[in-house]
């Protein structure tokens, strides 16, 4: 196996996709895109290159089980925005040579509590939604190269009031990891799938996604970074904001159009980690697509920023990220891993 037939994958699936697989709330489920741990969330939001003991990173790139997730429990909770709450839970068991690692993970959103009301404004009572996803995830390595292939398998579902739905997905995953050079390529296929039961008569389309990232680790220095490519599936993902056209000394308005710049910086996202195979160790990361979308004119806000740290207490590692949205909105991410395997379980 050699390294074309990465760039050939990560070439079918850039270009192999129509726009049809648009973002932005034209499609359902679209908690599956949100940030999987801590670790994830203080590094931009998406990493796909993140190799570890964790398996919650199988959640983004199943090509990333690996036998170091052994009997590793990792359980995230993210007081989000207003009143919704969010969280994560991911657990691997090694079988045997054979089969190696499985990986198994839940992922679950509850929007809170809403009041209704009927066509005449008259009060319904209260109601809430909530949605979930349980996956279970495989990787093989491809014979003996640096090529590791994956696969998750999700069971969607999705509730708000007494409208229900249900959905099936895959992620497909494919990443070259070369521990000499501590280096790792990845692309990864998220969300393909299918809503077998609409909550109405409409069928929707799953929030499909194609990311592509590289991360690496220098052997003399202590930290890691990490660039990743989102949205890869849709060219065309900058919008102009009218709240930023501008008005010549005629009279005439120059509108806000992003440039053929403006769509490859906002797929991107870069990271940077700080002793990363330490019992402590702090994340960085700026996700461009976010600070420039909710960015306020002539108003410092550190849209995009976020930051974290993890702390190893001999089996158990605490995780925190913090993220900026504007200066109205934060959210603090909190994570738990332990390793079961060293307490006797």
């Amino acid at each position: 196996m050699k390294f074309q037939y990465f760039i050939t994958f990560i070439i079918l699936i850039s270009f192999g996709f129509s726009t049809n697989a648009q973002i932005g709330g034209q499609n359902t489920y679209q908690f599956l895109n949100l940030p999987v741990s801590p670790r994830h969330s203080a590094l931009g939001g998406k990493n796909v290159t993140l190799e570890n003991y964790d398996p919650t990173s199988a959640l983004q790139n199943p090509a990333l089980i690996n036998d170091e997730m052994d009997r590793n429990l990792s359980v995230n909770f993210m007081n989000f925005i207003g009143d919704i709450s969010y969280g994560t839970a991911s657990y691997a068991h090694f079988f045997d040579r054979r089969t190696r690692v499985i990986q198994a993970g839940i992922t679950y959103v509850n929007y809170g509590s809403f009041n209704g009301f009927d066509e005449n404004a008259i009060s319904t009572g209260t109601f809430t939604g909530n949605e979930a996803a349980l996956s279970v995830g495989y990787q093989q390595q491809l014979g003996f190269s640096d090529f590791h292939v994956g696969a998750n398998v999700k069971l969607i579902t999705s509730t708000l009031e007494n409208f229900t739905s249900f959905g099936v997905a895959t992620d497909i995953g494919l990443s070259y990891i070369n521990k000499n050079q501590n280096l790792i390529i990845s692309g990864v296929i998220r969300n393909l799938g299918y809503q077998i039961k609409p909550f109405n008569e409409i069928r929707e389309n799953l929030p499909l996604e194609v990311v592509i990232g590289i991360s690496q680790k220098y052997r003399k220095l202590p930290f890691r970074w990490h660039i990743t490519f989102e949205n890869l599936q849709e060219w065309d993902i900058a919008f102009g904001n009218s709240a930023r056209d501008e008005v010549d000394l005629n009279g005439n308005v120059i509108a806000d159009d992003p440039s053929f710049l403006a769509n490859i910086f906002r797929r991107t996202i870069i990271g940077i980690e700080f002793f990363p195979d330490k019992g402590f160790n702090l994340q960085f990361g700026y996700n461009l697509r976010r600070g420039e979308e909710l960015r306020i004119e002539e108003v410092r806000a550190f849209a995009g920023l976020s930051a974290g740290f993890s702390l190893k207490l001999n089996k158990i590692r605490l995780n925190y990220s913090y993220t900026r949205f504007n200066r109205a909105a934060n959210a603090s991410f909190f994570g738990l891993t332990i390793d079961l395997d060293r307490y006797g379980y």
